[in-house]
């Protein structure tokens, strides 16, 4: 089986699974380590300027989740499914016009939890992030749909603890993200049969958010 055929078989699983979610634009700000060196007052300017955006593009309907992470960087997650529409609507930041990070633009359907606009003044809360990363290579490519399988079904066994508060894929064989209440012991994830494996490699974070974002309770 070559990677063009796991793709489709990727592919085809999507769309029969997932069809009726509705599907979004997840954007991860990464920090640069290479970004030019400011002033503080420069510095100061530039955040300001990207909180004030981040609010103007959420009373448009445009930004539904925004949250940082512990160590820097962040994620948005947009309300549309045009590549083209999240990258106008984000680069009207001046922090990411200015290369204050390295960002990702990815096509993100959730099949746990949801996506709710908070109000401002919500409490923020912390939550474990994991993103798993696709590592496919000639060694596994064959073996690689049974591991998604068994990828898909630890989640579920996960899910059925009442911890997880969001999960969702990204397009193609660009991984996904898992969302767990709290802090979570790394043996939980390290556990993953496809993570053991060496086909999902996950970075693990905590991340701050509004409380109901995911559309928690």
């Amino acid at each position: 089986m070559n990677r063009l055929i796991l793709l489709l078989i990727l592919a085809c699983f999507t769309l029969t699974s997932y069809a009726q979610e509705k599907k979004y634009m997840f954007v991860f700000l990464n920090s640069n380590p290479d970004k030019e060196v400011l002033s503080e007052q420069a510095v100061d300017s530039l955040q300001k300027g990207h909180m004030a955006n981040i609010q103007r593009l959420a009373a448009e309907d445009k930004l539904l989740v925004a949250g940082p992470f512990e160590g820097g960087g962040g994620i948005f997650i947009l309300n549309t499914n045009d590549i083209t529409e999240a990258r106008e609507w984000i680069y009207t930041d001046p922090a990411i016009k200015a290369n204050r990070y390295k960002i990702e633009i990815l096509p993100w359907t959730p099949r746990s939890g949801g996506v709710c606009k908070v109000n401002e003044d919500v409490k923020m809360v912390f939550y474990t992030f994991i993103r798993y990363q696709t590592h496919i290579t000639k060694f596994n490519v064959q073996q690689a749909p049974e591991w998604f399988l068994k990828h898909d079904q630890y989640l579920n066994n996960i899910t059925k603890t009442g911890n997880v508060i969001s999960e969702g894929v990204f397009d193609n064989d660009d991984g996904s993200i898992l969302i767990m209440k709290g802090e979570v012991e790394p043996e939980v994830i390290m556990s993953d049969p496809a993570v053991k494996n060496g086909i999902l490699q996950p970075e693990i974070k905590t991340i701050w958010v509004g409380q109901g974002s995911f559309c928690e309770s």
